[in-house]
């Protein structure tokens, strides 16, 4: 596919879809972004977009696939198999402002969580509540809930407890028309229908 590059109107476009502030094009954020854990590789992004709400995503992620403008989603960049790398340019979409555990629910054993929440962060919360986490990557001290997700991470736990995916019970997800919607329910069981 041919994808278009990032010109001053299409930036200008961004910086009105999900605010000026939250939009970087300065040399030292572009080679922030430009590698993550995996070795040699370099890939520059035209511009570097940390929202801070699903609806500015929505509206980012409309905006760039109604202009075939490639996103490439980052978590904290820990990874080593590339995922986080624009090879294509463009936009690169940080995860980072979204970094809150919104909810521990203990009657229900479940956590309602940001795609930015350290994974070590999170694994320490539940603790506090006498609960186990068992994900535990060893970049677990810096890399995102939504990386682990991204990439069905597990850890040394892993032949006890399983992967990540065994700990999903719902997820909101922003498609690549804007649409936002929900993968499931926040039961352990759904017989709908």
């Amino acid at each position: 596919m041919n994808y278009k590059k990032v010109d001053l109107e299409f930036l200008n476009q961004i910086k009105i879809a999900v605010g000026a502030e939250n939009v970087f094009t300065d040399e030292e954020s572009l080679e922030k972004y430009c590698h993550d854990e995996t070795e040699d590789l370099r890939y520059h992004p035209e511009v570097v977009v940390k929202p801070n709400d699903p609806t500015s995503i929505a509206a980012l992620l409309k905006l760039c696939n109604d202009n075939h403008v490639p996103v490439t989603p980052r978590g904290g960049g820990t990874g080593l198999s590339g995922a986080a790398l624009p090879i294509y340019g463009g936009v690169l979409l940080s995860m980072e402002k979204f970094k809150s555990i919104i909810e521990v629910d203990i009657e229900n054993l479940q956590a309602t969580v940001e795609p930015g929440v350290i994974t070590e962060e999170f694994i320490n919360a539940v603790a506090e509540h006498g609960l186990l986490y068992p994900v535990d990557p060893s970049s677990k001290g810096s890399c995102f809930i939504g990386g682990n997700v991204a990439h069905g991470s597990g850890g040394p736990r892993v032949v006890k407890y399983g992967t990540i995916r065994e700990y999903i019970v719902n997820l909101e997800v922003v498609l690549a028309d804007g649409s936002i919607i929900w993968t499931g329910a926040n039961t352990l069981k759904y017989a709908s229908g």
